[in-house]
């Protein structure tokens, strides 16, 4: 398996387990087309969840595949996800309760960063 897309396993991988310690129930598409990786029941309400994996500050929001006509690049499309999640090995976990559409890539930004319990600073200024 290729290493970005086991980076993307270990992002998708992390979000669930999160929102799973949150006590949110977690469901995920049954086919790899929707722009979202996961939906996740948060009081009552369904959002659908793009995870992203990052190394560094700046996330990559593009899609990019091969086929027979060669490189796809997409960006995200408006509505396309409700909700950012992204994991960084070095970072830390953060949530973005928006969607990047027209984007190429998204800065974190410490307020969206999540703690141990799940809080997030962000949070408390923003309604779901």
């Amino acid at each position: 398996m290729r290493n970005t897309q086991r980076k993307g396993d270990v992002g998708l991988a992390k979000a669930i387990a999160k929102f799973t310690e949150l006590e949110c129930d977690v469901s995920l598409p049954i086919t790899e087309s929707a722009a979202y990786d996961l939906v996740v029941d948060y009081n009552g309400k369904l959002f659908r969840v793009q995870a992203r994996y990052s190394q560094n500050k700046c996330v990559e929001l593009r899609r990019i595949h091969v086929n027979t006509k060669g490189t796809i690049v997409k960006k995200t499309v408006e509505n396309a996800y409700d909700w950012l999640y992204v994991y960084s090995p070095c970072n830390g976990e953060y949530l973005f309760k928006q969607c990047f559409h027209n984007r190429s890539s998204v800065n974190l930004q410490e307020e969206f960063r999540l703690t141990e319990n799940g809080a997030c600073p962000a949070w408390t200024r923003k309604s779901v």
